[in-house]
């Protein structure tokens, strides 16, 4: 499996795109004090194979990088932080 992770951001949202096809997405909404992520989507032939985790670090990643502040309103990028506690200074408080 040969996994690229982009963003896209004229869909608001990160790509898994194996072969130029889109097979996972984390979805964002930029604001002006956060990136709120409201959605994460895997395709049904690729759940299992740790795209979600893949998708969300490089998302993380960028927010650090910016500076900005992330927002986890998805399930599964909530419970991506409570495993990665070392991005937790990147989490936007209310």
């Amino acid at each position: 499996m040969s996994v690229q992770i982009v963003d896209n951001p004229d869909r608001s949202r990160y790509e898994a795109q194996e072969d130029g096809t889109v097979v996972a997405y984390v979805e964002y909404d930029r604001h002006e004090d956060f990136t709120a992520f409201p959605h994460t989507e895997v395709s049904r032939d690729h759940r299992g194979q740790g795209l979600a985790g893949m998708l969300v670090r490089q998302a993380m990643d960028d927010i650090r990088e910016s500076g900005d502040k992330a927002y986890p309103l998805c399930p599964y990028v909530k419970e991506w932080f409570t495993k990665h506690p070392e991005y937790e200074d990147i989490i936007y408080r209310v």
